[in-house]
Parts: C-alpha cells; sequence; structure tokens
C-alpha cells in the first residue's frame, strides 16, 4: 500500500479503486496533502501570506485613487443654479501620423481662460426654454478692510480661498439674493457675499477698497447677499464674491467683446436633456459660433464652444481642476503600474521560495506514486487557502488606506482649491477586483514554481532533489543577458535626449535593470562570492568558510536573498534621487541667476503694473521687474506620434535684465526680447535644433498659437524654465495679467534700509497686501503639478519602500527557514551555536553588501544618464535619505537571518532534524 493509497483510503485490488489520475482520487488526494502541507510549512505560509496581504492592499489603494482621480471634477458653486454654461474649450491639439500608422490627435489641458464672444449671448437667450443667457466676467479681487488690513477669502483645505468680482447680474447664477441693501446703481457701488463681509466688519452703507487689475480704489457696499440655495451659508465655500455693476465689472474686466462664461437659467420645466442639443444647435447652426482666439490657432483645434451641463459646469469657475487632475490621474497610474510590476516581482518570488523550498518533499512524493496533476492541485489548493484569506484582508485594508492618502493630498495641499475626488460608494467594488489579480498573479507564480519537479519522473526525483542544479536555466541566462542589454541601451538613450523622452528612457532603462539583476541573481551571488569568499574566510573563521561554502554551494538562494534587496534600493534611490537632483540643480541655477536686492511681494491675488512703474521711480532704484507667471504648450513629435509639452513660463521687463535676473545668456541679447520674440533654454534649444533668428511657434495658455523669433539662449533654464518672455508679450494672454512680484535693484552706494522707506508710500497706493522683503527668495521655476508629484512620490516611495522591505523580510524568512535541517545538522556535527550565528552575520552581510551595491548600480546607471542629460551633473540624493536606505536594508536583512534561525540554534540533538 503506497501513500497515495494511505490518502485517499483506497486498497489495491479492491472493487470500485478508481484510476490513479482520476479527478475524484487527485482532489481527494490534493486535499489531503495541502492540509498536511499547510499545517507543517506554517511559517513558510505566513510569509507568504503577509506578502500578498500587503500586496493586495497597495493594489486597491493605489486604485481606488486613480479611480477617484479619473472620475474627478471642478466643484459646482457659482453656477449652481444654472441648468448649462457654455464656456470656451479649454484644451488645445495637436494631430501627427506615426510612422505607419493613422493620425493620432494629442490633446492638453490650457491654463488661462479661453473667451466666449459676446455675441453668443443673442444666439442662447434665443433658444426655446432658455429663460436667460448671463455672461459673468471674473475678475481677482484683494480686499482691505475699513482698518487698511488685507481681508483673506474663505478658509478651505487648500488654503485661504479667492476673491473674485462678477457683473451683478450674474448673481442670478447661483443664485445670489440681498440679504440686506440694494443692487449696486453706480460704478462705486458693489455688493459682498455675506461671509465677506463679516470677515471686512463692513455692513450695507459702509465703505472699502478693492485692487482689481489696476490701483486699489475706495467703493461704497451697497448691499449683502447671500447664496440662495446653501441654507444659514453667508458664501461660498471655496471662493469669495464681490458684485460690481454690469457696466462696471466690464470696463474692470478689460475684454469689452468678450465675457469669461456664459450661464443658461432655463424655463420651469425644461429638463438639461431637452436644453442641451438645442443649444448646440444654437453654437453649431449655419454661422457656427467660435471662441475668440480661434483664428489664432493651429488648423487642429476646432475652436467649438462647450455646452457643459452637471458636474462639467464648475470647469469654468475653478480652471486649474482640469490640469491638476490630469497630472495626479497620470501620477496615481504610473504609481499604480509600478505597484503592479513590483508586487509581480515579489509574490512570484516569495510563491516560488515557498515552493521551491519543498521540492524534497515533493520529490518524494513523485517517488511512492504522486501524479504531477495531484502535486499541482495540492499546490493549488494551498495557495487558494493561503491567498484568498489574504487577498480579501488586504482588499479590506485598502479602503482605510486610500481614504487616507486623499486626506493626506489636501493636508498638504497638494489637490487645487476647487478639485473634487468623490468616492461614491460603487467604486469600493475595486478592491474585490485587484485582490483576484492579487490569487491570479499567486496562482501563476505557484504554478510555474511546481512545474519543474512534479514534470520528473520518479525514478529521478529524489537524485533531483538532493542537488541544487549546476547553473541557471539556459533560458534564464539569456533572458537576462537580453534584459540587460535592453537596460542599458535605455540609459544610453537616456543621455542623448532631453525632457520627457529622456525621463521615460531612464524609468525604463531603471526597470529593466531590476528585471535583468532578479533574472541574473545565481550569476550575480557567484560572481560575487568569488570577490568576497576569500575575506569572509580570513576575517571570519570557522564561521567564515561555513558561510562562504553555503554562498557558493547555494548560488540560488543567495541570488534568491539579493534580489529583493536590489529591488528595494533601485526603486526607492531612483524616486528620491531624480526629483532631489532636479531640484538641487534648479535651486543652484536660481540662487545664481538673483541679482534683485529687494523685492516686493503679496499673498493677495497678484500685484499691478502699475505699481511696478511706480517703485522704478523710487530713489536709489536702478532697475525693476515685474514678474508673470503662466504656461505655454510645446507641440513636438517623438517617434512620429504627436506630443503636447506643458511648460511653465515667465515673463520679465527685458531693460531690468541682467540687474535683476540674470539668465546667463549664451548667444543673442536680451535688449531684442519683446513683441514677437522669445529667449530660450539652451537644452531646450538644442533639442529643437533653434539658433538666433530661428522660428519656434508655441500656444499661450489661452491656446493661441503663435510664431516667435528666438532673441536669446540661456543657460538657467532649470530655474526659471525653457522659455523667456517680455511681459508686454505674455500679459495680453493671461486671465489676469497680475505679477507675482517685483524684483528691484539699486543704483551703487544706495541705502537698502531707505529705499525701502521710500517704496512704502508708491506701494500703498498702487497696490494691497504687498511686503517689501530684503534679499527676496530665488525663482526657482516649476510645473504646477510639482506639489501634487513630490506628495505621491512621498506617499510612493513610503509605502512601496516599506512593501519592499517587508518582501525581503519574507524572502529571507523563507529562506531560513527552509534551512532549520541544514543549521540543525551543523550542530549535531559539531558546529557551536557562536560559529554558526557569525556565519549567518556573515551571510546577512555578504547579502546586504551585495544586494545595496547592485541595486545602487541599477539606480545609479539610468540616473547618471537622465542627469548629465538634463542638468549636466551627476545624480544626487540627500545623504539622510541614503542612509536610511542602507539602514532599513541592513536592519532587514539582520531580522530576516537572525530571527528564524534561534529556535534551530537553540536544538541539542536529532529530534530537531526535520522540523519546519
Amino acid at each position: 500500500m503506497n501513500a497515495m493509497s494511505l490518502a485517499t483510503g483506497s486498497r489495491p485490488g479492491t472493487a470500485g479503486t478508481v484510476r490513479p489520475d482520476s479527478p475524484a482520487r487527485t482532489l481527494r488526494t490534493a486535499r489531503f496533502l495541502a492540509t498536511r502541507s499547510l499545517r507543517r510549512h506554517r511559517k513558510a505560509w505566513a510569509a507568504v501570506f503577509a506578502a500578498l496581504v500587503l500586496t493586495s492592499l497597495l493594489l486597491g489603494s493605489f486604485a481606488l485613487a486613480t479611480l477617484s482621480a479619473f472620475i474627478g471634477h471642478a466643484r459646482v458653486e457659482r453656477y449652481a443654479a444654472t441648468t448649462a454654461v457654455v464656456a470656451g474649450d479649454q484644451t488645445t491639439r495637436y494631430t501627427a501620423k506615426p510612422w505607419g500608422d493613422p493620425p493620432m490627435t494629442e490633446r492638453q489641458s490650457l491654463t488661462e481662460r479661453v473667451r466666449v464672444p459676446r455675441t453668443v449671448l443673442s444666439r442662447l437667450a434665443a433658444v426655446p426654454g432658455v429663460k436667460a443667457a448671463v455672461g459673468d466676467d471674473v475678475i481677482p479681487v484683494a480686499v482691505a478692510g475699513h482698518n487698511g488690513a488685507a481681508v483673506p477669502g474663505p478658509s478651505s483645505d487648500s488654503g485661504n480661498a479667492p476673491v473674485f468680482g462678477h457683473p451683478w447680474s450674474a448673481a442670478a447664477l447661483a443664485p445670489f439674493t440681498l440679504r440686506s441693501g440694494h443692487a449696486p446703481q453706480g460704478p462705486r457701488q458693489v455688493v459682498l457675499d455675506g461671509d465677506l463681509a463679516a470677515r471686512a466688519g463692513v455692513r450695507a452703507g459702509g465703505r472699502i477698497t478693492l485692487q482689481t487689475l489696476g490701483a486699489p480704489a475706495a467703493y461704497e457696499v451697497a448691499g449683502i447677499a447671500a447664496p440662495k440655495a446653501q441654507g444659514d451659508a453667508t458664501g461660498l465655500a471655496h471662493q469669495g464674491a464681490v458684485f460690481f455693476g454690469d457696466e462696471a465689472a466690464h470696463r474692470l474686466a478689460g475684454h469689452p467683446g468678450t465675457t469669461d462664461a456664459i450661464g443658461v437659467l432655463a424655463d420651469p420645466g425644461v429638463s438639461v436633456h431637452q436644453l442641451y442639443p438645442r443649444l448646440r444647435q444654437a453654437l453649431d447652426g449655419g454661422h457656427p459660433a467660435r471662441d475668440a482666439s480661434a483664428a489664432s490657432r493651429y488648423k487642429e483645434d476646432s475652436g467649438a464652444l462647450r455646452v457643459l451641463t452637471g458636474s462639467g459646469r464648475g470647469e469654468p469657475e475653478f480652471l486649474e481642476s482640469a490640469p491638476s487632475r490630469m497630472g495626479l490621474l497620470m501620477l496615481l497610474a504610473t504609481v499604480c503600474a509600478t505597484v503592479i510590476m513590483i508586487a509581480v516581482l515579489v509574490v512570484s518570488s516569495t510563491v516560488a521560495q515557498a515552493v521551491h523550498q519543498r521540492s524534497r518533499e515533493m520529490a518524494l512524493l513523485r517517488a511512492v506514486g504522486a501524479t504531477p496533476r495531484q502535486l499541482r492541485v495540492t499546490v493549488g489548493r494551498e495557495i487558494n487557502v493561503v491567498a484568498v484569506t489574504a487577498a480579501l484582508l488586504g482588499a479590506i485594508g485598502a479602503v482605510p488606506v486610500f481614504l487616507r492618502l486623499i486626506s493626506l493630498l489636501q493636508e498638504r495641499r497638494a489637490v487645487p482649491m476647487g478639485l473634487e475626488l468623490p468616492t461614491p460608494v460603487w467604486m469600493f467594488a475595486v478592491p474585490v477586483l485587484t485582490a483576484g489579480l492579487t490569487l491570479l498573479v499567486a496562482r501563476m507564480s505557484a504554478a510555474l514554481a511546481c512545474g519543474r519537479i512534479a514534470k520528473v519522473r520518479p525514478a529521478q526525483a529524489m537524485g533531483e532533489a538532493q542537488r541544487e542544479p549546476a547553473q541557471p536555466g539556459r533560458g534564464r541566462t539569456i533572458t537576462g543577458l537580453v534584459v540587460l542589454f535592453l537596460g542599458m541601451s535605455s540609459a544610453g538613450t537616456a543621455a542623448l535626449q532631453y525632457g520627457e523622452l529622456a525621463a521615460a528612457a531612464a524609468s525604463t532603462a531603471a526597470l529593466a535593470l531590476v528585471i535583468a539583476c532578479a533574472l541574473l541573481g545565481p550569476w550575480i551571488a557567484r560572481g560575487a562570492m568569488r570577490l568576497l569568499a576569500v575575506p569572509a574566510r580570513r576575517l571570519g573563521g570557522p564561521g567564515g568558510h561555513l558561510a562562504a561554502a553555503a554562498a557558493r554551494s547555494q548560488s540560488r538562494r543567495l541570488g534568491a536573498a539579493i534580489t529583493p534587496i536590489v529591488l528595494v534600493v533601485a526603486f526607492v534611490g531612483v524616486q528620491l534621487s531624480a526629483g532631489a537632483t532636479l531640484d538641487q540643480q534648479g535651486g543652484n541655477q536660481a540662487d545664481r541667476s538673483l541679482r534683485a536686492r529687494l523685492g516686493v511681494t503679496t499673498s493677495g491675488p497678484g500685484i499691478p503694473d502699475e505699481a511696478v512703474r511706480r517703485v522704478a521711480k523710487v530713489d536709489g532704484v536702478a532697475a525693476a521687474t515685474g514678474v508673470l507667471h503662466s504656461t505655454v504648450v510645446l507641440a513636438r513629435r517623438e517617434t512620429g506620434e504627436p506630443k503636447l509639452d506643458r511648460l511653465p513660463v515667465m515673463g520679465v521687463t527685458p531693460a531690468a535684465l541682467p540687474a535683476t535676473l540674470d539668465p546667463s545668456v549664451t548667444a543673442g541679447t536680451l535688449k531684442n526680447l519683446g513683441k514677437g520674440t522669445v529667449a530660450v533654454g539652451q537644452s531646450r534649444a538644442r533639442s529643437l535644433d533653434l539658433d538666433i533668428g530661428s522660428k519656434v511657434t508655441l500656444r499661450y495658455g489661452d491656446g493661441a498659437a503663435v510664431p516667435l523669433k528666438v532673441a536669446a539662449i540661456y543657460d538657467n533654464s532649470l530655474a526659471l524654465g525653457d522659455f523667456l518672455f517680455a511681459s508686454q508679450e505674455l500679459a495680453p494672454h493671461l486671465a489676469a495679467p497680475l505679477n507675482s512680484r517685483i524684483l528691484l535693484s539699486l543704483k551703487p552706494g544706495a541705502d537698502p534700509a531707505a529705499v525701502r522707506r521710500a517704496l512704502a508710500g508708491p506701494l500703498a497706493s498702487a497696490a494691497l497686501d504687498t511686503e517689501v522683503v530684503d534679499r527676496p527668495k530665488a525663482e526657482h521655476l516649476q510645473a504646477e503639478d510639482r506639489g501634487i508629484g513630490q506628495v505621491i512620490t512621498v506617499v510612493a516611495v513610503s509605502v512601496i519602500g516599506g512593501f519592499t522591505a517587508i518582501a525581503v523580510l519574507s524572502t529571507l524568512t523563507l529562506i531560513m527557514v527552509g534551512r532549520r535541517n541544514e543549521l540543525v545538522l551543523l550542530r549535531l556535527v559539531g558546529a557551536s551555536r557562536r560559529q554558526l550565528r557569525r556565519m549567518l552575520r556573515i551571510e546577512a552581510a555578504i547579502v546586504v553588501v551585495v544586494g545595496v551595491v547592485v541595486g545602487g548600480l541599477a539606480a545609479a546607471i539610468p540616473l547618471a544618464a537622465f542627469s548629465f542629460s538634463l542638468t549636466g551633473s551627476l545624480p544626487y540624493i540627500p545623504p539622510a535619505q541614503a542612509g536610511l536606505i542602507v539602514l532599513t536594508v541592513v536592519v532587514t536583512a539582520a531580522a530576516g537571518y537572525l530571527l528564524p534561525a534561534r529556535s534551530a540554534l537553540r536544538t541539542r540533538h536529532p529530534a530537531g532534524l526535520g522540523r519546519g
């Protein structure tokens, strides 16, 4: 009677005996063996269980965050009473034909407002079912109370909200209703929302000072209004509202032929489904209505106006919500892809190690009659029991982790004001799907791991189990070499490219090198032992000899221990170093660029140009420049495919350069910077093959595409951006041409303190809420989604780094659980506990050194290529962060090697042999 007969309860030769490979007998055998195995190998499966729980948790939480960003939208506040809102198209498009493929169209969000012609108002008002079509102008406003102090906007999760001015007719779009006083009746009368009036300490009939796009002026508060639909609320949650008379608002807005948006109010009983096609027909009729900048756009842009309904109505209220949402979505999608890659590597490695350490047991079962299918089904049942529970626990834990991630983004103000990340109930089914993905990866890993031993003939099974293969499989080695070559090629590509292409190539190179290290782990371990075996023997005594012998004979096991360390070092190193390198070099360039001795800053919406002109005339001031901020979109092709890059840019006064700000010009002159010209960063000019006098077409933040002549090429582009404009060129394309600050250089011998006192008068009459600072902060221009990227990077590094560190611990624990018999046998043949502990410490040191060095190289090669391409310098990582990475690896490796071995080292008699 063999073991399979015992397992199934049948007797050879008896009636009713089923075939050995019948489904019923296979299932009974698998159930019996799986139950025994789960009891016997509790420690091994516990390590697998921990890895699977964390995998499911990470996949579920980041998948929820990505989905929340995907369905996110701008809040609807000011247009809550509208049925629809007509606004300009806030996207720009570029169509190109890739090599051998049909044409493709790329889209990019615009950050400045695309306005609507006022002539559209009459079209919309004539549509059947429309009660009213109301144009709305949005004017940034700074408010000073009766005591002259600045009045902030309403407080929200993202800080103090802005205050905007509107025509009184647009009050019906919220709707706002008067609580006291009357509507504005003259150019110097306004209505405030109740919340803003309370913070300013004014009532109807009081006086208040307001600054719009010009100098501050005094106004009479004609009335106080509050949104009707919000019950007891006296204002909007994420913006303050000031209402001017319609004519005054049009004049202050400065664009009489256009309006920022049109709110459509429907007749009673007319639904949005009825009204939308009528509005669309009115705009797309015989003479289609286009936005104001359609004539200056690329032919790929339709210029068509949008009819927004539902949650889309909030987009014209919060222009930054759409670009920020896309940036957040792309970052989270990238993190999700990284999590999936790391999860597959970690889970497959952990499951494979758990199955591999049972190879002798499985070989014995094959030798006594177990069929390959019985072994595969047995392992499948074991992994099902472990993985299903682990995946479900991880899915449950993903929900609070996701909620904490969203809360962290809001606390760090990484989510822009007005962007809502919804969490509908149906969305929480996503972790169930990621749990299924975790289970699938575990099952596939287990099937691949037990496939080889299950196929060995019973006569060979015991022999195969007694030794490790002399060398890794040829297919694995060839695949590893090919992936290594691809990784090095990608690193070379990153060194020759610029911008996003260089970043993508460097990221691909890092991923390929990590995978290559995983495939070539045994060869890396063998090579490392040739270098480290001699010092281990000389410095470690008997323990060193044992460590060298164990590592040499079990290179596959050593490679499995090194791989997760390589993964954690390479991943965390790339994530931390890439951003730190750009920040350090950008900061260095910013420090070199700044020449201004004094600066004028504001916490309000901005500083008018009038203030710049006035401070430039103050005694002791040699030069003054305001600083405008905006974005441009660059259309280009990448391997034939269309690409649209949105880049931050500045507008300055050319005559004040380089006295206030020095871009470090390498060709041309800034004296030629003005209308129709642009200065270009040296790296960007090289990538676009531009020279002095060349033409480059850029799309401004409002979508207008303008060909510009290159007037100068400068070096400090990491600090000042890839394109530098004269203020007169950039200002017409801004929704609100207000300066973020003023930079001042002083005449030789001028006393900074005296100049600061002299600036007080001109500034008080030209701008609200300003402050003169000594030696202003250097200008380091960064993308608008940099804050989101920093928070996501910190979260990703912390969570995924911790996950991979636990994976290191799990893998090492599995390895040490499988070595229990080896340690017990060494104790029986005379090895002392001290010698074995020294052996394990030396092995742990070898694993740490090799893992850190190889992981550092896997990160350093693509990082060096990326850094040289963008900054011309070596990659940088803060020493404290580098030390933390090494310390984490050392502590984790030490715990993984020494803690599981304690029970084996206490064994004194042969009874301990075979346990585990």
